[in-house]
Formats: C-alpha cells, sequence, structure tokens
C-alpha cells in the first residue's frame, strides 16, 4: 500500500494538526490586517479588498472545523494583532494587503509539506491564491511565494507563524 493511502502514523497528525493550527492562526491575523485595508484602501480597490477578506474569512471557518475534525480544539484569534507598519494611507494599506498574503502564503507553504493527500492540495491551491493576491496587491511577483528562504524574506521576523513549530506564536497581521 502507498504511502498516500495508507493511514497517516500519530506523528504525522500531530504535524498536520499543528500545521493547521498555524494556518488558523494566520488567517486569524489576515482577517484582522484586512480589516485595517479595509479602513485605508481607496475606493478603486475596495472590492478587491473585500473579496481577500471574504475568502480570509471562509478558509478560516473550514481551518476551525478541519482542527476539530481532528479532535484538536482550534487557535483562537487575539484581540488585536500588531501591524508591521504604520498603515496611515492607501499606499500603506496596499502594502499591508501584499504583506498579510505573502505572510499566509508562507504558512500554507508549510502545510503543503506537513499534510496528506488530500489536505496537501487544498493547501496548495490556498498557497496559489494568497500567491495570485499578492502580485495583484504589490504588482509583480516573488520568486517562490511561500518559500521566505528563497525569495529573500525573513519569515523569523513576519509575526505569523511560518513553520509548524511556531503555531504557538501570537501572530502579528
Amino acid at each position: 500500500m502507498s504511502k498516500a493511502t495508507s493511514t497517516p502514523t500519530s506523528a504525522e497528525t500531530s504535524a498536520q494538526s499543528t500545521a493547521l493550527q498555524a494556518a488558523l492562526a494566520a488567517e486569524h491575523a489576515a482577517v484582522y490586517g484586512y480589516g485595517v485595508v479595509g479602513g485605508r484602501i481607496g475606493e478603486e480597490r475596495r472590492t478587491e479588498a473585500r473579496a481577500a477578506y471574504d475568502a480570509h474569512r471562509a478558509r478560516r471557518d473550514a481551518l476551525v472545523r478541519e482542527v476539530r475534525d481532528l479532535g484538536a480544539e482550534p487557535v483562537a484569534a487575539s484581540a488585536a494583532y500588531a501591524l508591521p507598519f504604520a498603515v496611515a494611507d492607501s499606499a500603506a494599506a496596499v502594502r499591508l494587503a501584499a504583506e498579510l498574503e505573502d505572510r499566509v502564503a508562507g504558512v500554507y507553504s508549510d502545510l503543503v509539506r506537513a499534510a496528506g493527500e488530500k489536505r496537501r492540495a487544498e493547501a496548495a491551491g490556498a498557497l496559489r491564491e494568497a500567491a495570485v493576491r499578492a502580485v495583484r496587491w504589490r504588482g509583480g511577483s516573488v520568486p517562490f511565494p511561500g518559500l521566505a528562504e528563497r525569495n529573500g524574506k525573513n519569515s523569523a521576523t513576519s509575526g505569523i507563524p511560518a513553520s509548524p513549530g511556531a503555531a504557538s506564536a501570537t501572530p502579528t497581521a
């Protein structure tokens, strides 16, 4: 029987649970961050910001269900998150939106590595969606979306957990 069709070991289930919790924490932070983006974004991009906010809320809700299905208690959202920089105008809101998507992509990259076949496909889809939104916000792409070590970003300072082992860290938006 191939590994893809075999029953996951407890270590694999634990790694998936940890990565799911990290993705959930990142989605909580992204929802918060898009609340800030929505308050500062110009009228011409407000629909795009609302669509991203809705997409992150839907992913967050799906992740809550997945974590519960694994028998774990979903990580709760924080009351507030520290922003990586001041968001005083529409240009800063656009930069924040791109940063949020980059951070979420990084966490989904970790979930792709930790997940089984079905969940891996879903995580890859979420990674792709975040990367596409980041490109739209930024106006350009990075070489390896979701892989900070490959695109010149330092995930250790990003605030949002970037690896399954960092799921208990307090995320920042």
